[in-house]
């Protein structure tokens, strides 16, 4: 697997964005979690949800998607997921049990008194989105990005390594190496990415394959690290694949990404 190449390139870009971080603003979410999140634009909300690691910032804030979704005209939101960025950091495990991440999307739509939204994840934040989809209906378009089938399987390996290395029950490995330098460089909480491993939303094929929202799965051609992103847009029955020339660390900042998604969101 190699979800983390161009680590150093990508930490310095990254570590960048923090330095650049907007005004944010806050609510308290269904069980007195403080969420952060940015609010920029006017119009349709879009919202925008950060992958591992990364919080609502470094991944989206100076991104060409942001950008071109405000000059479209839309209203984009930005949070930092639970134990992420400027969020509350709950030490407990059982804070982040249950879909507790989709819960508080949901009580920041609500917050945002929003009638309907879109919504965009990438990697981890598209396993999020996914989950997020079987309960909201008030999402009216999807962007899955970065992801393939393989979240889908409730052991699956990726997700469970990641969990115990973080969690600091095993050594890192050839796979997690570069995840475990990732996360040093951005000095984030071990613990809590254990926890947000040890109980990521979990989304079933069957569940998949009952979504009728509109989705659009978006990938970077050379990013197989998730499993194949065909094999997850055939399990969604109205949607489509989007392959953009990229690998998984570099995708989601990419120009052809962000035209990508634009362009699906804009379709009547």
């Amino acid at each position: 697997m190699k979800i983390f190449k161009l680590i150093l390139i990508v930490s310095l870009f990254l570590i960048s964005c923090k330095s650049q971080e907007e005004s944010k603003k806050d609510f308290i979410s269904f069980d007195g979690t403080k969420i952060v999140y940015s609010d920029n634009g006017n119009g349709k909300v879009v919202l925008l949800i950060h992958g591992f690691i990364v919080d609502g910032n470094a991944n989206w804030g100076k991104s060409e998607l942001k950008k071109q979704l405000v000059n479209q005209g839309y209203r984009v939101i930005i949070p930092d997921l639970r134990g992420n960025g400027n969020s509350d950091k709950p030490q407990n495990e059982d804070a982040y049990k249950n879909n507790a991440e989709v819960k508080d999307l949901m009580a920041l739509i609500d917050h945002l008194e929003a009638d309907d939204y879109m919504a965009v994840g990438y990697s981890r934040g598209a396993i999020v989105l996914a989950n997020l989809l079987t309960k909201d209906k008030r999402i009216t378009k999807a962007v899955l990005g970065g992801m393939g089938i393989g979240f889908t399987n409730p052991n699956w390996y990726n997700r469970i390594e990641f969990g115990n290395v973080f969690s600091g029950r095993t050594e890192p490995n050839e796979m997690t190496k570069g995840a475990v330098e990732f996360a040093k460089n951005l000095d984030v909480d071990f613990k809590i990415m254990g926890f947000l491993q040890d109980y990521q939303p979990e989304t079933t094929i069957a569940e998949l394959n009952n979504i009728d929202i509109e989705t659009l799965v978006i990938c970077g051609d050379k990013d197989l690290d998730n499993g194949n992103p065909r094999e997850l847009q055939e399990q969604l029955p109205n949607s489509r694949l989007s392959l953009v020339s990229g690998d998984h660390m570099s995708t989601f900042n990419s120009l052809d990404f962000a035209e990508s998604i634009v362009e699906f969101l804009d379709e009547k």
